[in-house]
């Protein structure tokens, strides 16, 4: 009873603040309250915390097989939203440049169904940090990462209650896309033999960024030219891009523009002897005994 007292106190704040929702989605799994995504962004949280702390002293998880299954799993879905939005926007005669909530009737609908399943893929994207955790991949977790994962879930809540159709469909397409790109280079990085062959991870992130900053002049256009759909919502969604802008300029730049110290240059052994595969520095570095030789 108290936690139905306090599920109807939270969703009557959230409409007092956003209005009346879309009654075409009332029903839908997950939508009529907030609690369910609010508590799986916190266990999302938790996992990350408690999963590192597990994993501290415990050796990695390979998990090859997992990892092939959900990426294929991930870029099929994506590939669905893809074509789905497509086909659905096309036949809908959707205006690109900035389309309403509600003249393009059952179009609409398959259009928010669609968003539907955006939504809660973004649910089964926290896998993504999960792994990273079983596979101590610390190094991934980063605030961009995990910031990026747990805002969208959220946001898209809002999204499938308030606006689920009209100019909200042009983000997810070019996500979509992106994703097919994105969840199916993962994949085939798990394999070893296919890794020689993947050159495109520096140009996902550029896609990326191409992709957002396509999505805020989309969503301004709307807002230059306005055509009934909400406008505060516009000036969140763009707000909420540029935030997504800076975090990944920056990761590309410490990513993909470091250059190597002088120091590391310098100290960077030359030797052509090699043994089993290996430098013959390797073998001195690994007992102890490159330095001291060096001091000699």
């Amino acid at each position: 009873e108290h936690l139905k007292a306090f599920d109807q106190e939270v969703n009557a704040f959230v409409d007092y603040m956003f209005g009346p929702r879309d009654t075409r989605v009332r029903g839908w799994f997950l939508l009529d309250s907030y609690l369910p995504t609010f508590f799986l962004t916190g266990a999302y949280l938790l996992c990350i915390w408690l999963g590192n702390k597990f994993m501290k002293d415990r050796p990695p998880f390979s998990l090859r097989v997992h990892l092939i299954v959900y990426n294929l799993g991930i870029t099929l879905l994506s590939l669905y939203m893809l074509i789905e939005l497509i086909l659905a926007t096309w036949e809908g005669g959707y205006n690109l440049q900035c389309q309403n909530l509600h003249s393009a009737g059952d179009a609409d609908i398959r259009v928010a169904k669609v968003l539907w399943w955006y939504y809660f893929s973004k649910a089964i994207e926290f896998t993504d940090t999960i792994f990273f955790v079983l596979r101590k991949k610390t190094s991934q977790i980063t605030f961009l990462h995990v910031y990026h994962h747990a805002t969208m879930f959220n946001i898209w809540w809002c999204v499938l209650n308030w606006i689920p159709c009209g100019q909200s469909f042009f983000g997810p397409t070019l996500n979509s896309f992106i994703h097919v790109l994105m969840y199916s280079y993962y994949g085939l990085s798990v394999i070893p033999s296919m890794r020689k062959y993947l050159w495109w991870k520096k140009y996902l992130t550029q896609a990326q960024l191409i992709q957002f900053l396509l999505t805020i002049v989309h969503t301004l256009s709307a807002a230059v030219k306005p055509c009934g759909f909400p406008f505060g919502c516009l000036m969140f969604q763009s707000s909420y891009m540029a935030t997504l802008v800076i975090l990944f300029i920056n990761f590309y730049v410490k990513t993909y523009r470091k250059t190597p110290s002088r120091t590391a240059v310098n100290e960077t052994p030359v030797t052509t002897e090699i043994k089993n595969g290996f430098h013959k520095d390797y073998f001195a570095a690994a007992n102890g005994s490159l330095h001291n030789k060096k001091a000699q």
